[in-house]
C-alpha cells in the first residue's frame, strides 16, 4: 500500500475514533433564534447568577463577595415582595424553587442555602463538592451545573448526588445557569458566550444552540456582562431571559430555524 494512503486511513479511523468518544461532535446541532416578545426594566447594578419563575413571582440570585443577594418579585408588576442577603464572603450563584423551598448555590464556598419561598429567610445550610454554577427544578430534582459539561441530579430534602450526565458531542461547554422546562429539557448559558444550549437531561444530548447576542444595544453592551438567567414562563411557550449587568429582561420565544 502506498505509505501515504496508509497514512491517510489511519488518520481518518483515529478522527472516527474520536468523534465516537465525545458522542458524535462532528454532527451539525440544530440553530435556533431568539424572537423577542417583549421587554422588561431589570436592575443594571444586578450581576445575574440566577433566575426563576415559581407561579406568579420571580426569583433571582446574584453574585459577587458582600454584594450576593437574592431577592422575589411580583412576575407581572415588578414590585419587591422579599429579599435576602448573603454574607461576605459568600458568593451566590443559581437559585432554584422547588417544593416549598428556594435553594441558592454559592460558587467555589461548597455551601447550598435552603430558603423559606415567601420570607427568603434562611433555613439551613448544606455542603458539597466543587463549584456551585447554575440550579433548576425538573420532577422534584435539582439539576445542577459546575462550569462543566456535566449536569448533575440533586435531592431537594438532602442535597445529595443521585445521579449525573455528560453532554455528547460539547464536551467544550462550560454550563452556567439553568432553566428546567416543562418539556423534560434543560436550557443552560453556555459561559462565556451568549450562547444557549438545549439539553436533553437523560442522554445528554444537545437539541439545539440559541444565539442569544444582539438582544442589547451597543450602548447597552458597553457596561453589560454575559447573558446569564433563563426563566420559562409557566402556562406559555415563552422564556424570561437577562444578563449579568443588563438593563432589561427579555420576553422571548425560542423558535427553529427552517
Amino acid at each position: 500500500m502506498n505509505p501515504n494512503r496508509r497514512t491517510s486511513a489511519a488518520l481518518l479511523a483515529l478522527a472516527l475514533l474520536a468523534m465516537a468518544a465525545c458522542g458524535g461532535a462532528g454532527e451539525e446541532t440544530p440553530r435556533w433564534r431568539i424572537e423577542v416578545v417583549g421587554t422588561r426594566p431589570h436592575d443594571p447594578g444586578a450581576f445575574t447568577q440566577g433566575l426563576d419563575v415559581a407561579g406568579p413571582v420571580l426569583y433571582e440570585g446574584t453574585g459577587k463577595p458582600g454584594q450576593s443577594w437574592v431577592r422575589a418579585t411580583e412576575l407581572e408588576t415588578g414590585a419587591e415582595l422579599a429579599r435576602a442577603d448573603l454574607p461576605a464572603p459568600l458568593f451566590g450563584e443559581g437559585v432554584a424553587a422547588v417544593h416549598d423551598s428556594v435553594w441558592q448555590l454559592t460558587w467555589q464556598d461548597g455551601v447550598a442555602v435552603e430558603r423559606d419561598p415567601g420570607t427568603l429567610a434562611e433555613r439551613r445550610r448544606v455542603r458539597y463538592e466543587g463549584e456551585g454554577w447554575g440550579l433548576c427544578a425538573r420532577e422534584g430534582t435539582l439539576v445542577m451545573s459546575n462550569g462543566s459539561d456535566t449536569l448533575t441530579l440533586r435531592d431537594p430534602a438532602t442535597f445529595d448526588i443521585v445521579g449525573s450526565t455528560r453532554l455528547t458531542g460539547h464536551n467544550e461547554a462550560r454550563l452556567n445557569e439553568l432553566d428546567c422546562a416543562p418539556d423534560g429539557s434543560v436550557y443552560a448559558n453556555n459561559w462565556p458566550t451568549n450562547e444557549i444550549l438545549r439539553i436533553d437531561p437523560g442522554s445528554g444530548a444537545v437539541l439545539a444552540a440559541i444565539d442569544g447576542s444582539g438582544l442589547l444595544s451597543a450602548t447597552q453592551r458597553a457596561g453589560a456582562d454575559v447573558l446569564n438567567g433563563i426563566a420559562h414562563l409557566p402556562g406559555t411557550d415563552r422564556f424570561l431571559i437577562t444578563g449579568k449587568y443588563w438593563p432589561s429582561v427579555f420576553e422571548v420565544r425560542f423558535v427553529q430555524e427552517g
